[in-house]
């Protein structure tokens, strides 16, 4: 490595030590690594939607040595076959609640144990624990009182897997009437940078059948399964990925076409307001939390170094110093992990190219004037990663149209999509949704999460 790349390597890793020491969770930390601490805690929320057993994370937190990505690893994938190993060994006619609920947690740690292996993309693993995590995922959800069904709609140029949960699957073996001829709200959620349609179940899924309504989740190019089975990475044209999914929900007769909600989370607060801009049968948005640039909030974090390598176009140069931040032990996890999740997901092997592509992908003045339908801004007080002040910005551009609501930490909602307290972030974001459909006239500043 040259020695001007050693200088950009070791002025990156100072930055975002920093930055990490100086923000990391306030919430008690699973690991001395400030990124795996995070992770740790976002795989135990998903203890409150059936997806994992604070008692299984905190033994993982306690095997995992903090930094090491094949510990990582290791003890997730060790959990999850063993939980697998239990799921198959139960009767399933007799017992379906107990295995099923086993399905979801080996599912859960299947998808962990990928986390951190993007950096080499020819990891057959990438490929074999997300086959293992779907297949138990799809199980389980088999062993639900109404099942939900899968399906490939047909975009420009790719497919659109999406999951269809009818309002009458709620909870933990509650089981509403069907009700075919009736025609429910739906709401469409996405995820962002890294996260699937499987985990979103747990954290918001359950809650929206719950309320009655129908609930799809999807996947667009970038995301897990559309990146590893057809190997596209993020577009632009995010309204190419919903549309079609808005068509689709129209030709139900189980769908209120005038009731259609599209929900964003974490890089899906960029996608969702995104495609709304330009499909405007949307009724809501809401956009967990707001984020206008994914991009800006990067660079908002680097060495000034390293951001005008970029902005000289140097590309040769910019590329071998970001791959060898990305291979750089001594470097912290957060930044390598992010450069690596990002030649993954934009399904490049050029840092330049990625970085190129995702600046692309971003809000502004213009493209947030065309959405025309109530949008819900959440910010979280401590959130990190959206930061920056982008969800109030994103709620100025909005103006009226805009419901800002910051999540407070000193009830434990202050993290990056509120992780850990999914109670109250679907509490605030859906009874406002409620209040949308129901025609009710709204606030525009909810701070503190008191809807």
């Amino acid at each position: 490595m040259r020695i001007t790349n050693t200088f950009f390597v070791l002025g990156a890793a100072y930055v975002l030590g920093q930055q990490q020491e100086d923000s990391s969770s306030i919430i008690y930390q699973l690991s001395s690594d400030p990124e795996f601490a995070f992770l740790l805690e976002e795989y135990m929320s998903l203890s409150n939607g059936g997806g994992a057993n604070t008692g299984e994370v905190l033994r993982l937190a306690s095997q995992i040595t903090a930094g090491d990505f094949e510990s990582w690893y290791s003890e997730f994938k060790y959990m999850a076959d063993s939980l697998h190993k239990k799921a198959d060994a139960i009767d399933k006619k007799r017992f379906p609640v107990s295995a099923r609920d086993a399905y979801f947690r080996s599912a859960s740690y299947y998808r962990g144990a990928d986390f951190f292996l993007h950096s080499n993309q020819s990891d057959p693993r990438i490929f074999s624990l997300w086959d293992s995590a779907l297949a138990d995922f799809d199980t389980a959800t088999s062993l639900l009182p109404s099942p939900p069904f899968r399906k490939n709609l047909t975009g420009d140029g790719f497919d659109i897997p999406i999951m269809f949960f009818p309002a009458a699957t709620v909870g933990h073996g509650n089981h509403n009437a069907s009700r075919p001829q009736e025609r429910i709200p739906t709401v469409i959620v996405g995820s962002g940078y890294d996260g699937s349609q499987e985990a979103l179940y747990h954290s918001i899924g359950r809650a929206i059948t719950e309320r009655g309504w129908n609930y799809v989740s999807y996947e667009g190019p970038g995301q897990p399964t559309v990146r590893r089975q057809q190997k596209i990475g993020f577009i632009p044209n995010w309204w190419d990925v919903v549309t079609p999914i808005v068509d689709y929900l129209e030709s139900r007769p189980d769908v209120d076409a005038q009731k259609i909600a599209l929900i964003g989370e974490s890089f899906g607060g960029t996608l969702a307001p995104m495609a709304a801009s330009r499909e405007h049968r949307i009724s809501a948005v809401l956009a967990i939390d707001g984020l206008m640039s994914l991009f800006k909030a990067l660079t908002s974090q680097l060495p000034d170094a390293l951001n005008n390598l970029f902005a000289s176009g140097n590309s040769e140069v910019f590329d071998e110093t970001m791959l060898g931040i990305m291979n750089n032990a001594t470097v912290p996890t957060q930044f390598r992990w992010v450069i690596a999740q990002g030649l993954w997901s934009f399904n490049t092997t050029s840092p330049f190219e990625w970085f190129t592509r995702l600046s692309k992908i971003a809000l502004d003045e213009e493209i947030v004037a065309n959405i025309t339908c109530p949008t819900f801004v959440g910010d979280g007080e401590h959130d990190t990663l959206a930061g920056s002040g982008q969800p109030q910005e994103l709620a100025a551009a909005l103006g009226s149209l805009a419901t800002y609501n910051q999540f407070k930490q000193d009830l434990g909602a202050g993290e990056h999509c509120q992780i850990g307290t999914e109670a109250q972030l679907a509490q605030v974001s859906l009874d406002w949704l409620g209040d949308v459909w129901d025609g009710m006239k709204l606030p525009n500043n909810i701070t503190g999460g008191a809807y």
